[in-house]
């Protein structure tokens, strides 16, 4: 959801209520920041008056330094690590009841006073900041709230139904010392409330909320009151379980959701210390959910990623095509990596029947250099690890193939595995359960039975004590000699995800691997489209890709690796001696706040799925693992669904939530479409999923969608021509702009985002050049809908697409129609005709 301006009509002035309030939020950062490098100044001050003591030779002056060190470097880093992204809220307050200040300077009292609201009028008594750290100014008084301190918990515990002091809570999203935006909900929505004298301005959602609850009609106070009770009932619905919430465009869905998790975060912060995920379908609705639901201070609590990079190390930046898109989402793809995996070992060594080759030969079947598969070991001189065990750094030409034999010398004898033995060896191990890589050490303990079977030692061992001891000294002396290490990294080598899904480019070993799961066109397809990356997986992936790549993960595993070692302490060289635990180590290892959130977690407390009827089940697969002891919130809408098979997703969806109890509400208020643009949309739901219901749009604006044609627009098949419609692109966002003073979001089909970002990129940053599959959960002032034609017939689902395309203005919306979307006289497409 973009941010759009607080007023709902045209306003050409440059000083605009969005750009007044970021404005007024970014002097009041910039005080902020003055205040904190202040006190960084004073904490390193304090650190190198410490030092100094260190030079008194006295047990006494060592021990203080000591503790002043710890206390003056506890502060310091706590102010370095937070200073980033340091505001991110603000709520303003009706007069409490007494008069009573906190320890941080703000009054304590939780309900208004009586007499606050007079008349629907009340004046806003005190405004707080809340922040990642209490930050008070040189008289004492708050520049920012901490988080966790009780003045700030009505940020995140007040709703429309119980809003306590709250009259409006501000959400600022900002980047270093810049504010970005700010986002307003309104708690009391009915009431004038003024500011120093002038009335309290509301931007976004709360601009709306404004319109609505400030209307003279009692019927649509009415309606306020049933959007604020219906979200209300999701925010503190128990925390227990899976809470599934679905609404239509403009419900706000999104929204509720987020600020249910920041509820039940601050409800009871010890259930989710083990963190919150928040999943969302595209890059551009992490941007507004990092606005709604801030990391609030914690490193790690709150984890806000996209389905394209919720796997660490990967980043989704290329586009499939829905044919290739349907066949990476779909569940077949959960065996096709099993057998990928398998059949990438495999490549490791000649085949059973092959003939036996000189030591060290490659097979036959041999297709691929090992060393594409192997995960890459650290060079420049670091060891890599396998097993736990350290190894030399494989050197960077490829590696010899595997041989197709395996001799030894014991008992003074030679001892020998030809092809078919060790071809039966690894059928034996790979019948395990385990992941291929973690079956190793039993396919080495395979290897070792079959060799002393082979040498006939057992036999000659009637005591067990003997045998046994014989056993293990045979094994030492075999395991210890190098050319068996080599033989065994050759034979079962360490496969990468990347690897095996470079692998799969080779049509004829795909072929050979998605026997009876996919026909030959769509082994053909899926091979197509890995052939963009390199021969060890790297290159450009879809979002699809990542969800692959995780799978092989989990089919794969990862062997152990060497803990990292200890950073050394500075304090260290002071004294010379070596704390067994270092300042460095209590807090991070000396990494910053970004690269600590950066690293993956695995397992969360609380799951946030939004857009959830997107999601393929691959990608349920993937969201799945990260939340299997994990309470849920998954929000979304059916007939907004772009994935083709909602049955088959809906399989894996019950497979990722388990068995858990669900609590299920439904959002039925449109309040951010006007009833003419929810109108025109309903047009299309009707095709998409006749019987749907689309929610009820609440007001009226009086301005119909706007139809236009491109030059060409006669015409009756084949493309548009490209200049004519560029041209007729840039003509209407522009006429856009003039009638607005937000956002005006432009959609078109997937095939033509990078050409209308060409297009309209000299228009400035209020104009936003997007993809159909890129348009949900995002709400813009104005929408430009290009060719809806293209937009439904560029896959399966594609009407469906095509509606949330055309729900996500506030004010204005016009659709701009080419050859094939076949306008009448005026102007108006066939699939939105009556």
């Amino acid at each position: 959801m973009a941010a759009h301006n607080a007023t709902h009509a045209p306003d050409h002035a440059s000083d605009s209520v969005r750009d007044r309030e970021i404005e007024s939020e970014q002097t009041h950062l910039d005080r902020v920041y003055r205040r904190l490098e202040e006190k960084i100044h004073e904490a390193e001050f304090l650190m190198d008056d410490a030092a100094k003591r260190g030079q008194v030779g006295t047990p006494g002056a060592l021990a203080e330094r000591d503790a002043q060190v710890f206390q003056a470097g506890a502060h310091l880093h706590r102010l370095n690590s937070e200073y980033e992204d340091f505001l991110f809220g603000r709520i303003d307050l009706l007069l409490g009841k007494d008069g009573k200040k906190g320890p941080d300077g703000a009054f304590t009292s939780v309900e208004p006073a009586d007499g606050a609201i007079e008349d629907n009028r009340a004046a806003i008594a005190e405004t707080l900041h809340i922040g990642r750290l209490g930050v008070l100014d040189a008289e004492y008084s708050p520049l920012v709230i901490d988080w966790r301190a009780p003045a700030a918990a009505p940020f995140y515990r007040a709703t429309p139904v119980a809003p306590g002091r709250v009259v409006r809570r501000r959400v600022i999203r900002s980047k270093g010392r810049k504010v970005l935006g700010v986002e307003d909900d309104l708690m009391r929505p009915e009431v004038n409330a003024t500011l120093d004298g002038e009335e309290l301005p509301a931007v976004g959602d709360g601009a709306l909320m404004a319109a609505l609850g400030r209307a003279r009609s009692h019927t649509m106070r009415d309606i306020v009151a049933s959007i604020q009770a219906e979200q209300d009932m999701v925010i503190r619905a128990p925390a227990a379980s899976v809470t599934e919430v679905e609404g239509g465009p403009g419900t706000g869905k999104t929204a509720v959701a987020l600020h249910r998790a920041a509820y039940l975060l601050y409800q009871d912060r010890r259930r989710y210390a083990g963190g919150i995920l928040i999943v969302s379908p595209t890059p551009l609705l992490v941007a507004y959910t990092e606005g709604v639901l801030p990391s609030l201070g914690e490193e790690g609590q709150v984890a806000i990623r996209a389905l394209g990079s919720l796997v660490d190390g990967a980043e989704a930046t290329a586009y499939d095509p829905p044919a290739v898109s349907r066949i990476k989402g779909s569940s077949r793809m959960q065996k096709l990596l099993r057998k990928a995996a398998r059949g990438a070992l495999e490549l490791a060594a000649p085949a059973a029947a092959a003939p036996a080759e000189a030591d060290g030969a490659a097979g036959a079947d041999a297709q691929l250099s090992l060393e594409d598969l192997f995960t890459a070991p650290a060079r420049n001189g670091d060891d890599g690890a396998r097993n736990g065990r350290r190894t030399r750094s494989r050197p960077s030409r490829p590696a010899p193939a595997a041989p197709a034999r395996l001799r030894v010398v014991a008992f003074g004898g030679r001892i020998e595995l030809d092809a078919d033995e060790l071809h039966a060896i690894r059928q034996s191990a790979l019948s395990g359960t385990a992941p291929v890589n973690l079956l190793r050490p039993r396919a080495r303990r395979l290897i070792l039975d079959a060799l002393w079977t082979k040498s006939g030692a057992a036999r000659r061992y009637t005591d067990p004590e003997l045998a046994a001891e014989a056993r293990e000294g045979f094994d030492e002396d075999i395991t210890t000699e190098p050319d068996f290490q080599e033989f065994l990294d050759a034979w079962w080598p360490e496969l990468s995800p990347r690897g095996v899904l470079a692998a799969m480019a080779d049509e004829r070993l795909l072929g050979r691997w998605a026997r009876r799961l996919l026909n030959q066109r769509e082994v053909r397809q899926l091979a197509r489209s890995l052939r963009r990356l390199d021969s060890k997986g790297h290159g450009p992936l879809s979002v699809h890709d990542v969800a692959l790549l995780d799978e092989l993960q989990m089919v794969l595993g990862a062997p152990l690796r060497p803990p990292r070692p200890r950073e050394a302490d500075p304090l260290d060289h002071l004294t010379g001696l070596e704390e067994l635990s270092t300042y460095a180590d209590r807090n991070g290892g000396g990494r910053s706040r970004r690269e600590r959130l950066e690293e993956e977690r695995t397992d969360y407390a609380h799951v946030i799925v939004d857009e959830a009827q997107d999601l393929t089940p691959m990608q349920w697969r993937m969201v799945g693992r990260r939340g299997r002891q994990a309470t849920w919130t998954v929000v979304g809408d059916p007939a907004q669904s772009s994935w083709s098979d909602p049955d088959e997703a809906a399989v894996a969806r019950d497979e990722a939530l388990g068995t858990r109890p669900r609590r299920r509400f439904t959002l039925t208020v449109n309040y951010r479409n006007p009833a003419e643009i929810a109108a025109l949309a309903a047009r299309v739901l009707a095709l998409a999923m006749p019987g749907m219901e689309s929610p009820k749009a609440v007001r009226s604006t009086g301005l119909e969608p706007r139809f236009a044609c491109v030059a060409d627009g006669d015409r009756q098949t084949g493309p548009p021509d490209e200049a004519a419609l560029a041209e007729a692109t840039v003509a209407e966002a522009e006429r856009l702009l003039g009638q607005v003073d937000g956002t005006v979001g432009v959609v078109v089909a997937m095939n033509r985002r990078a050409q209308a970002r060409r297009w309209l990129a000299p228009l400035g940053d209020r104009v936003v050049a997007l993809g159909s599959l890129e348009a949900k959960g995002l709400e813009y002032d104005a929408t430009l809908v290009v060719s809806p034609a293209e937009i439904a017939d560029e896959s399966p689902a594609g009407l469906r697409v095509l509606y949330v395309a055309l729900t996500r203005a506030t004010q204005q919306l016009t659709v701009l129609s080419a050859g094939r979307d076949d306008p009448d006289a005026a102007g108006v497409p066939d699939l939105l005709r009556d």
